[in-house]
């Protein structure tokens, strides 16, 4: 891959994970300042994106993938969610913003696939090649975050302009990258799009229990994604968003730290610890503060990458280990349509519905016991580990991470 071309696609996951970071980590925060929304609300808005990620997958296989080129239809997407980005900032009313936000996010979503295949059809082995562009995203999304908490945006619609504006160059730099046409042969099913032909994995207990735990673990997930950058602006923390890509950085760590770890402990132990990662992340929120320990709060955000990384990527590869030959698509297909699109979309309803049980109505302002609310994603996880720990016994032999 020359030179030209590895610049053209780390540009293009620059912008496509700026301009998703420089909203999303804070969009809960917008919310209750400018639209004074309670953690339901804030939730529901959340639950947007799954809405989109479960739609996404038929347009990108069925539409996109077949009839137009890949570059074209993320440029036209890129251009016109740019326009309804910007109408989202300037709205003063909840149910408003909720449809602005479902019509962007339904615009979004598909375009995260549409640039990994863009970057996979251009590179002679993707395998080494693609992980030196693909971690431009990840810089993309941290920069985000350090653009917001240097200049104090958390709460401030410039999030969405801003992004609005990374959009639309995006878009139209997208018609400026490499012509990627559809490829008439081998196009998926619908049914192997959300991963029906895998359902003879449920024919083993172990993948069974594991996909519950995939989707029950979104509950927590969620908790994070929702409340984190809220509940650190509440508590009075610094720059809340730029040290919230201290998890970002961790992601990408614990990312390199995968193979050697699943070689030495293998599926379960890789999964327990993550969900003890989970645990810990939730009563390090909890017990924090902005003062005397705010090493506690830097400690659970930074255990992200572990919280992510030792969960969702082990189950990614044990997924691969278990299926056989010809269903290994339709069964990554079965895992991220429960987990992105299910288990997020119920786990930000139910996020926002815990949260607001803990609710603290004063004079001028509305705040939470945090402690409370963390202690609830804490419990969950325990409950998931002593799952796993008692009833997850992996027959099959899981071949090494290679």
């Amino acid at each position: 891959m020359d030179t030209l071309l590895r610049v053209r696609l780390s540009l293009m996951m620059f912008l496509q994970y700026f301009v998703w970071g420089m909203w999303y980590v804070t969009m809960g925060t917008f919310m209750m300042a400018q639209l004074q929304a309670g953690a339901v609300d804030v939730g529901s808005a959340y639950a947007t994106f799954s809405i989109g990620a479960i739609i996404s997958p038929f347009f990108v296989g069925l539409v996109a993938d077949r009839f137009f080129p890949s570059q074209r239809v993320m440029g036209v997407l890129h251009v016109v969610g740019a326009a309804v980005l910007f109408f989202v900032g300037n709205v003063t009313d909840l149910s408003t913003f909720w449809w602005l936000i479902l019509a962007y996010t339904l615009l979004y979503t598909p375009t995260i696939s549409l640039a990994n295949s863009i970057s996979f059809r251009q590179m002679e082995n993707p395998g080494k090649q693609f992980p030196a562009v693909r971690v431009l995203g990840t810089i993309g999304w941290i920069v985000s975050g350090l653009l917001i908490g240097y200049f104090g945006l958390d709460s401030s619609a410039l999030i969405f302009h801003i992004a609005a504006v990374a959009s639309l160059v995006l878009g139209l730099f997208s018609f400026l990258l490499p012509h990627t046409p559809p490829k008439p042969s081998d196009q998926p099913s619908w049914k192997s799009l959300v991963g029906l032909d895998a359902l003879v994995l449920f024919k083993s207990r172990a993948f069974i229990l594991f996909f519950i735990l995939s989707v029950l673990i979104c509950i927590p997930l969620t908790f994070y994604y929702n409340f984190a950058n809220p509940f650190l602006n509440d508590i009075g923390v610094s720059n809340a968003a730029g040290k919230m890509t201290l998890g970002q950085a961790s992601e990408a760590l614990f990312m390199l730290l995968i193979p050697v770890l699943f070689i030495r402990l293998g599926v379960k132990r890789m999964l327990a610890l993550a969900l003890v990662c989970w645990i810990l992340r939730y009563i390090f929120f909890a017990y924090g503060d902005a003062d005397n320990h705010l090493w506690m709060l830097l400690v659970g955000i930074a255990l992200h990458g572990a919280c992510y990384d030792f969960f969702f990527v082990t189950g990614q590869i044990y997924t691969e280990n278990v299926a056989d030959e010809q269903i290994k698509h339709a069964a990554q297909g079965l895992v991220t349509f429960a987990t992105y699109g299910l288990g997020m979309f119920f786990g930000s309803y139910i996020s926002g519905y815990l949260t607001e049980r803990y609710i603290i109505v004063g004079e001028g302002h509305t705040t939470y016991n945090w402690e409370s609310v963390w202690l609830v994603p804490a419990y969950i996880s325990v409950v998931l580990l002593v799952a796993l720990l008692l009833f997850f016994n992996e027959k099959k032999k899981v071949k090494k991470y290679e």
